[in-house]
């Protein structure tokens, strides 16, 4: 099978988790509009969505599934979303298409986060994918200094702006052994907005694509 038939195939799979008459959680990404085109062709009665990007809510909108602000909804059973990494304990690097802030907006309002994705994102330490934070733009070059003292090369991703506004740093050249002990700490040097790893907002479940069939795994 081919990465895209992967995508396909967990995006597929992904509708057994979702129930009849509920709002759904939406992340963004390739593989995520593989599910939402497969929800799209469910024509399942859903209360609606909550979406993560600009681009899946157009995408939802497309298909006929009305899509609600994160502020009409108290709740939401799942969140389904990619992973540009996952490791064995269901941490995840996430913002390789640059919406990691609303992504943890909406998996906030979850009880369960599963993550979609094909093998080739399955790795054993984080950091071999490039680790994107969000920045306020005046604290960019503070903030890559930071990292720098960390063994990173933290780089402007040219031409990005986010959703939100604001650019976007990829850092490379990190081991990230104790994901949420590093989110944690990201989290409080002034000027990030958020840092593309979820340990504290970790997947629950990942159906992962692989050239046997999609392989179940929970954490």
């Amino acid at each position: 099978m081919t990465q895209d038939e992967l995508k396909a195939a967990v995006g597929q799979a992904a509708l057994a988790y979702v129930q009849p008459g509920t709002v759904v959680g939406v992340g963004s990404g390739s593989t995520v509009n593989h599910f939402i085109d497969a929800l799209g062709a469910a024509r399942l009665p859903l209360a609606g969505a909550v979406s993560s990007s600009e681009a899946s809510t157009q995408r939802l909108l497309g298909h006929g599934i009305a899509v609600l602000e994160p502020a009409a909804v108290q709740h939401l059973a799942v969140y389904i979303d990619g992973a540009d990494e996952i490791d064995g304990r269901g941490n995840m690097i996430k913002g390789g298409g640059a919406a990691l802030t609303r992504e943890k907006i909406v998996a906030d309002l979850a009880e369960q986060f599963i993550c979609i994705a094909d093998e080739s994102k399955r790795v054993d330490v984080l950091g071999r994918y490039p680790l994107p934070v969000e920045v306020i733009a005046m604290s960019a070059a503070q903030i890559a200094r930071r990292f720098a003292a960390l063994g990173g090369d933290a780089k402007l991703r040219a031409g990005v702006i986010t959703d939100n506004g604001h650019p976007i740093l990829d850092v490379r050249g990190l081991r990230i052994t104790d994901p949420l002990a590093m989110e944690t700490e990201i989290n409080q040097w002034p000027g990030v907005v958020t840092v593309g790893i979820f340990a504290r907002h970790k997947a629950k479940l990942c159906l992962l694509g692989t050239a046997t069939g999609v392989q179940t795994l929970r954490y």
